[in-house]
């Protein structure tokens, strides 16, 4: 039987989303929470990976296993493998082709900011601390220059650049409640590093030091180059938000209202 889970994490302590050798991951912590339950290798595919450092509300994954569990069954028995770092928030039975990865229509992330002279300490490794307040009406507007289908490549490290660098922002969107910036974006896939790039180089726009047209300039053929954009903002900041699916992928019994599949795997909002 086949299932979608949606996985939330704090990753403060892992090396990121990706299994490697002799330190901890997210994505090794759910496959041996599932070995440990099906008393078997159950492998697993992820909507998106996560860099060390970075956070989870809504990762998506996939998964097979050799028999049916109901889903409040499964998730209480998959959670109590795991460590308090990562929960299963939902599971959900799905067609046999699925997959978290490439079903997926568009990713979601956002990142926080708190502006300030001081940093409150429970938001430690929850938001990134950055003394300087944006100007508000720089970055909305830099923010336009980057929705749409461009070339990123300036938003990329060099190194870890694949040989197509094209990708599409379906919405980019900046919102500031007081010390509070959230930066919402949402695409059909992204970079590595990509929205801490963009984070990074939209920090030089808010603290004035460049202008809103800079962005534009770095999705140029001239510009198009990782030395010109600004750093890569912490990973602490950054949170996997959401991710969408077609509601056709997923399979209608009694136990699933549709509104719960609807709130938590095929959101339509923007909120």
């Amino acid at each position: 039987m086949r299932y979608a889970a949606v996985v939330s994490y704090d990753g403060t302590a892992f090396c990121g989303w990706q299994r490697q050798l002799g330190v901890a991951s997210v994505q090794q912590s759910l496959e041996e929470a599932l070995s440990k339950l099906c008393a078997t290798s159950i492998p697993i595919v992820a909507a998106g990976r996560t860099d060390a450092g970075v956070h989870s509300r809504g990762q998506v994954v996939s998964f097979s296993l050799p028999s049916f569990w109901e889903p409040r069954r499964l998730v209480l028995a998959i959670n109590f493998y795991l460590p308090e770092t990562v929960r299963i928030m939902g599971v959900f039975p799905v067609e046999e082709s699925f997959s978290a990865r490439f079903c997926a229509l568009w990713r979601e992330y956002r990142y926080y900011i708190w502006h300030g002279p001081a940093f409150p300490p429970y938001l430690a490794q929850r938001a990134w601390w950055n003394r300087w307040k944006w100007d508000k009406t720089a970055v909305e507007k830099a923010c336009e220059y980057l929705e749409g289908t461009h070339d990123f490549k300036a938003f990329c490290p060099i190194k870890e650049c694949p040989g197509d660098t094209v990708r599409t922002i379906l919405r980019i969107k900046y919102l500031r409640s007081g010390h509070i910036s959230v930066i919402t974006v949402r695409g059909n896939s992204f970079l590595m590093n990509m929205v801490r790039s963009i984070v990074g180089s939209l920090d030089l726009v808010g603290k004035g030091k460049n202008d809103p047209e800079w962005i534009k300039e770095l999705l140029d053929d001239e510009k198009k180059d990782r030395t010109y954009a600004g750093m890569t903002a912490p990973a602490h900041g950054l949170y996997f938000w959401k991710v969408c699916y077609n509601a056709h992928c997923f399979l209608t019994i009694p136990e699933i209202r549709e509104r719960e599949i609807t709130d938590v795997l095929i959101p339509s909002d923007f909120a």
